[in-house]
């Protein structure tokens, strides 16, 4: 269906994905999306990373409804309710006492930008000092205090003044074979190198955003050192790559290193604004009242998000990530070989995944076919040169598959500038769960 004249009309030139996904959307349950004419999508895109337990999750639907047919308080500021007590009580249950992690948690506002706002104001509290070390490539949100630290400048303006008391040094990767964690403790260490004591580090272990680039886990640990010996706080934004999205809750997990605060939203609140701020207990020197925010106790996502950490009372869903992982992996590494040149590089762990492309218009012809043919999908990267894929966690293997051949029947009509009208597939494909994969459909 178009877009209708009344959002063209009323809302701000502001507005980007509906510019990539021009449709009106009624409807969604799981990995599928169903707009106003009855046209089904398969979700690869997940709320940019919100999604990963699938659009109205039955457990989260179920709780919600349950609670406000008993009249549960939805607003709250920072007040004690039953939902925000359940909630802290399953957090410590379920995620922090089973990974010995010794975390308070802040409830800081309904987006992303706000964990970070917080945890950088506070380890500049903590340590009396205001530099902060980001990487290139970083994207943690757009109020000015994380936007400082987003590298892409397509989001800066010199009128902000928005990159004050910020360093950006390069992510593991970006210097090819050199360990730019090095370069962190040359600078550190050197009192000429023009680089100030910094009161925290701020990476994210996977950049979603900045292209999916991958840190290696002797990269961590080694920025996880120096932060330590340094006297610096090792602040990890999970906020798109925490939540399961790389295999465990955590990203940092498989490092083996415990970051003194981390930064959480997104997928935590399984499509309602919740974020939170996780932060070792000596690092907690807030006084009352010092940082708030009006929607700091959203009890709907109080709600759903307990729900959701039950996926992680065991092994299943994080095995099934793995799986599925792999899965994803082996067919854009496929797609990779076949693409005569057209693809670069393939990057991810666990279900984020990216496919690099060598002319970046190419990657977002790629998305725009995508969409024409029922898969939902976007670009990334410093030029949006790089497909990136989101499905939900709980997908099934069989829409999995699906997804992915789309991706290679669309892929393969932009190359050929094949201009046949685009097909919408149906839910499942017959013979997708015996185990049929990316590489056994057609090549270019």
């Amino acid at each position: 269906m178009p877009i209708p004249n009344t959002i063209n009309r009323l809302e701000s030139n502001i507005r980007s994905y509906v510019r990539s996904f021009p449709t009106v959307f009624k409807s969604a349950q799981g990995a599928w999306l169903t707009d106003s004419l009855g046209k089904r999508f398969l979700d690869f895109f997940a709320g940019a990373g919100t999604l990963n337990y699938g659009h109205n999750n039955p457990r989260v639907t179920e709780a919600l409804i349950s609670y406000l047919a008993q009249d549960g308080i939805v607003h709250g500021l920072d007040t004690a309710t039953v939902a925000k007590t359940e909630l802290l009580e399953a957090i410590e249950e379920i995620i922090l006492i089973p990974r010995k992690l010794d975390y308070k948690v802040q409830f800081t506002g309904p987006t992303g930008t706000n964990a970070v706002e917080a945890a950088i104001k506070l380890a500049r509290m903590s340590k009396q000092r205001s530099h902060i070390v980001a990487f290139t490539n970083a994207y943690h949100g757009h109020s000015l205090g994380a936007l400082a630290l987003t590298g892409n400048q397509y989001y800066h303006d010199l009128s902000y003044g928005s990159h004050a008391n910020v360093t950006h040094l390069p992510f593991d990767g970006y210097l090819g074979d050199l360990d730019t964690a090095e370069l962190l403790k040359k600078m550190l260490e050197d009192g000429s190198s023009g680089l100030p004591l910094p009161a925290a580090v701020i990476l994210e272990t996977v950049q979603g955003e900045g292209g999916i680039n991958v840190a290696s886990f002797d990269w961590l640990r080694s920025i996880a050192s120096i932060c330590q010996a340094h006297d610096i706080l090792f602040i990890v934004d999970d906020i798109q790559v925490g939540n399961g999205r790389t295999g465990t809750f955590f990203s940092f997990e498989p490092a083996g290193i415990q970051p003194d605060i981390v930064c959480l939203s997104k997928a935590i609140g399984g499509g309602l604004p919740m974020s939170l701020v996780l932060m070792r207990r000596d690092c907690d020197i807030w006084k009352p009242g010092q940082h708030t925010g009006t929607f700091r106790g959203n009890n709907l996502a109080f709600v759903a998000a307990k729900q959701l950490l039950n996926y992680w009372r065991d092994e299943l869903l994080a095995q099934q990530i793995q799986s599925h992982g792999a899965i994803i992996e082996k067919s854009l590494n496929a797609l990779h070989s076949r693409s005569n040149g057209a693809t670069k590089a393939v990057r991810g762990r666990g279900m984020i995944w990216g496919l690099e492309f060598t002319d970046p218009d190419v990657a977002g012809r790629v998305c725009k076919q995508a969409f024409s043919n029922g898969l939902m999908v976007e670009t990334s990267g410093a030029k949006d040169q790089v497909v990136k894929l989101l499905p939900p966690l709980t997908i099934s293997r069989s829409d999995l598959n699906l997804g992915l051949h789309i991706l290679s029947e669309s892929l393969q009509m932009v190359l050929q500038n094949n201009i046949a009208p685009p097909v919408f597939y149906a839910p499942t494909v017959a013979g997708l769960d015996s185990g049929i994969h990316f590489g056994s459909f057609a090549s270019f």
